[in-house]
């Protein structure tokens, strides 16, 4: 057992009877938590908020009072249970995401996702790297840590920006676009961890260490994750939809198999060193398109929503509770310049810039760029490197990350409402205008 891990089990050992004192207390506002998650999407549908606004809301409320406030985390005190658990939702929403993609993937097709991924997200993690030096004057290794945290859309958060079950519904382009790139740039983003962690671990860069990052980290990572979520989402797939009648997975109704799925993706790929969020994502996709249309497809992709949205309330109510033991306490001018550059300039540029050329409007294109939202899969990336390298800054880096997740939780989720009925309006008066012309 290592050192961090005989400290968190020492500590959860510690809290033990103290949960113990308020185990009927916790089970109802677990229970009240569940029935929030299930009805408050419905009762703020029209309203300028989401439910991680609540969500956050409520553990901050929750950790700020007694008895509770003793047991408010923070990242510092248990770096693995933080990685794990980010972790596992991520993966568990990268299926989802890629249960309710209908369009076939192809270049053209996926024209709008490239740009993306090869345009805006490197964009994003130099224009980061630039400003962490600048503003907050980390080290290369550091800087690209953060930058590589910082650079995927997360999928857990943008719920309210994506497909919800199929494209059928408007506006199609703009949730194409957040949907297919959050499904795809976390596992991009991860040759940059782990190269700053490299470069942590050699005290800098060097040609050998180049060479060794892009033929592991970059080309066997990315080819292994690809294959296994391919072939074990096609194996999946027909095991569903295409053995004999009465034989098929699909005949149990039962969505819990798009858990078991996600588990057995994910850890073969890592098994093979493979990156596991591409795999899930993929696979998903392969379970999709091995059936489009049938409707066991919603409910594999409902329970994977359900189960993403129980670990996102619990996740944030942590998150909540976090702020309030502390996390913001160390955050200057330097910190809050550095998060509004991050969403309001570096995201919506790089955005911007990858989508010059693409025949929408400009209504739709901003959209697209504006809602990079940043949330759990940060969290992910910034705990797994401080827990696989040594890094300067670590604490004021959770600070800053907070902030961010923060800031774009409450700007993104008061604008989506808004932002998705002008864009709803403006399909509804070109459509007007074609059947009238």
């Amino acid at each position: 057992m290592t050192a961090t891990a005989g400290a968190e089990a020492a500590a959860l050992a510690e809290e033990a009877p103290r949960i113990g004192q308020f185990y009927f207390e916790i089970l109802f506002g677990l229970g009240a938590m569940i029935l929030l998650v299930a009805w408050l999407p419905i009762a703020l549908r029209k309203l300028p908020l989401s439910l991680p606004i609540i969500c956050v809301l409520l553990g901050f409320g929750v950790f700020s009072v007694d008895p509770f406030a003793v047991w408010a985390p923070h990242p510092d005190k248990t770096p693995g249970l933080v990685e794990r658990a980010t972790e596992l939702i991520v993966i568990v929403s990268l299926m989802g995401a890629g249960l309710k993609m209908e369009r076939r993937p192809g270049w053209r097709r996926w024209n709008v996702t490239w740009r993306l991924l090869g345009i805006a997200m490197p964009l994003t993690i130099l224009l980061v790297m630039v400003a962490g030096n600048q503003l907050l004057g980390l080290g290369a290794a550091t800087a690209l840590l953060l930058a590589g945290s910082l650079a995927p859309t997360d999928p857990v958060l943008a719920g309210d920006v994506q497909v919800a079950h199929d494209e059928s519904e408007n506006p199609p382009e703009a949730k194409f676009a957040l949907t297919s790139e959050a499904g795809l740039n976390d596992a991009l983003a991860f040759p940059f961890i782990h190269l700053a962690v490299a470069m942590a671990l050699a005290g800098g860069f060097s040609a050998s260490l180049f060479t060794s990052w892009v033929l592991e980290d970059v080309a066997w990572r990315l080819a292994a994750g690809l294959a296994v979520g391919a072939a074990l989402g096609w194996a999946i797939g027909w095991t569903i939809y295409r053995l004999p009648h009465g034989t098929r997975l699909s005949r149990s109704g039962d969505g819990f198999i798009a858990l078991g799925a996600t588990l057995i993706v994910y850890t073969s790929a890592e098994f093979v060193h493979g990156y596991g969020f591409l795999a899930v994502f993929v696979a998903g996709l392969m379970i999709r398109q091995a059936a489009r249309g049938h409707e066991f497809n919603r409910r594999l992709h409902d329970f994977a929503d359900e189960s993403e949205r129980l670990l996102m309330m619990l996740l944030l109510l942590m998150f909540g509770g976090m702020i309030a033991a502390g996390l913001l306490d160390d955050i200057g001018w330097r910190e809050c310049a550095f998060a509004a550059a991050m969403l309001l300039f570096i995201r919506p540029l790089a955005g911007m810039i990858s989508l010059i050329g693409f025949r929408r409007s400009f209504t739709e294109r901003a959209i697209i760029a504006f809602f990079g939202i940043r949330g759990l899969g940060s969290v992910y990336y910034l705990s797994y490197g401080f827990n696989h390298g040594a890094f300067d800054y670590e604490y004021n880096l959770w600070g800053t990350l907070g902030l961010i997740i923060v800031a774009s939780i409450l700007m993104h989720g008061i604008f989506v409402t808004p932002a998705m009925c002008l864009l709803n309006r403006e399909y509804r008066g070109d459509a007007k205008s074609k059947t009238t012309g």
